[in-house]
C-alpha cells in the first residue's frame, strides 16, 4: 500500500468514527452491533466517485437511475428497528449500491437483497465481492414480490416507499419476525412502519416520518 492510499484509508476511518458518534449515537442509536457495523462498512465505496468526499455527509446521496443511497442515520435506524440476531436471515428490498446490504451482513447470518434495475444489481455484486462479503446474495427482480423460494425470513427491510404493505411480505415473514417499511399514499413522504408477526396477526408500529424513493413493482407503485 502506498502512502497516498494509506492516508486516504486513515481519513475514511476518522470520517466513519465521527459519523457514528455525531450522526448516530448522538441521535439515539444505541444498538452496539449496529454502531459497530456502521463503523466498519466503507461508505465511500458505495457512492458515485464524484461524491466520495461527501460519503459521510448527514444526508442521502444521489446514485444512478434516479435512485439514492440513504442517509447514514436512516440506515442505522432501520437496522436497529429490525432487532436482528446473528442467526437471522434477512430480505432487503432495494439494493441500490449495496451499502445497506453490507451493513446488514455484519448483523445477520445471511442477507438476500433484491434490486429491480439490472445495472445497479450488477455493480452492487461487484462492490460486495471486491470487499469480501460472502453472506450477501443480490437478486435482480421485482422486489414487491419478495423471494418466496428463500422464505420465511426473520426480517424484511424495504428501502423504498410503498402505498401499502405488499401481501407478499405478509406471507414470507417468519413468526416473531419484523418488517420495516416506509408506507404512504404520497410517493415522496411516508411513515416508517414496523410490522411484527405474532402468529396469524401482524402488529403495526409507527416509527416516524421519512422520505424515500417510490417502491416500484407489481405490488407497489407503477413505473412512470
Amino acid at each position: 500500500m502506498n502512502e497516498i492510499s494509506a492516508n486516504i484509508l486513515r481519513s475514511s476511518d476518522r470520517q466513519r468514527s465521527r459519523m457514528v458518534e455525531r450522526q448516530l449515537r448522538a441521535r439515539g442509536i444505541t444498538d452496539v452491533r449496529v454502531l459497530q457495523a456502521m463503523g466498519e462498512v466503507p461508505r465511500e465505496f458505495f457512492v458515485p466517485e464524484l461524491l466520495r468526499e461527501s460519503a459521510y455527509a448527514d444526508g442521502p446521496l444521489p446514485i444512478e437511475y434516479g435512485q439514492t443511497v440513504s442517509q447514514p442515520y436512516t440506515v442505522a435506524f432501520m437496522c436497529e428497528a429490525l432487532q436482528l440476531t446473528a442467526a437471522a436471515t434477512v430480505l432487503e428490498i432495494g439494493t441500490g449500491t449495496g451499502y445497506a446490504a453490507c451493513v446488514l451482513s455484519h448483523l445477520a447470518n445471511r442477507v438476500f437483497s433484491i434490486e429491480r434495475i439490472p445495472q445497479l444489481a450488477r455493480t452492487a455484486r461487484q462492490r460486495i465481492a471486491a470487499l469480501g462479503y460472502q453472506n450477501v446474495e443480490i437478486v435482480c427482480g421485482d422486489g414487491t414480490l419478495g423471494l418466496p423460494d428463500e422464505a420465511p425470513f426473520d426480517a424484511i427491510i424495504v428501502t423504498a416507499g410503498a402505498p401499502e404493505l405488499p401481501s407478499a411480505y405478509r406471507s414470507q415473514i417468519a413468526d416473531g419476525g419484523r418488517i420495516v417499511i416506509p408506507v404512504g399514499r404520497a410517493k415522496t413522504l411516508q411513515r416508517l412502519c414496523r410490522f411484527t408477526r405474532c402468529g396469524p396477526e401482524l402488529m403495526a408500529e409507527d416509527l416516524g416520518g421519512f422520505a424515500f424513493v417510490p417502491l416500484i413493482g407489481r405490488q407497489g407503485w407503477h413505473a412512470q
